[in-house]
């Protein structure tokens, strides 16, 4: 069974594409979905959260999003500490999850595919693109944000020049028909 990575830009149309695939019956791992379960769920999680972070981490057996994104996204050491937790977790549970498939390939979406370096146990990549002032417009429409809070997020991210020396496919998700046209050919591709 093949494990195709698909990763793109904040507001390139990830989950999009997520769907068109699923539609076609693939089955689809989003691995920041399963993140935030785990981070709830996981008692080997929440006790490496509560030693780095303390125990504000968790409130009602709840993780503290609020003050967890506080603590990290002011310090970037913080931030790569709760990674090295979360990233090994998310990886484990995965491959449980992709024994339990019996298709001819699986699909696990990261937003950080490239930056945490699950890409290398991917045998292919898929990224999704769009041009910039698209990807602000759809995320200022979907996330009710302002331009500028878009731009610090995209700041954070490799940008999509770097990506595409690492992936195997593209796709320039801009026109949703052709989006589609352009999955469905993978799908064939792959199966």
């Amino acid at each position: 069974m093949k494990i195709v990575g698909l990763t793109g830009g904040i507001g390139s149309g990830k989950t999009t594409v997520i769907k068109m695939f699923a539609a076609l019956g693939v089955p689809v791992y989003i691995a920041d979905i399963e993140a935030k379960k785990l981070m709830n769920s996981s008692p080997i999680i929440r006790e490496k959260l509560i030693k780095l972070l303390g125990n504000e981490a968790y409130q009602n057996d709840k993780l503290n999003r609020k003050f967890v994104a506080d603590k990290i996204f002011n310090n970037k050491n913080l931030l790569e500490g709760v990674n090295a937790i979360i990233h090994p977790e998310v990886g484990l549970h995965f491959d449980k999850w992709r024994e339990q498939q019996t298709s001819d390939y699986v699909i696990k979406e990261a937003a950080i595919l490239f930056e945490n370096g699950s890409y290398k146990n991917c045998d292919v990549v898929i990224l999704v693109t769009a041009p910039e002032e698209v990807r602000i417009a759809r995320v200022m429409k979907r996330d009710g944000v302002t331009k500028s809070q878009v731009e610090a997020r995209i700041k954070n991210q490799w940008p999509d020049s770097k990506k595409r020396e690492l992936a195997d496919i593209v796709i320039e998700n801009i026109d949703l028909e052709d989006t589609q046209n352009l999955v469905n050919d993978i799908h064939i591709y792959l199966s």
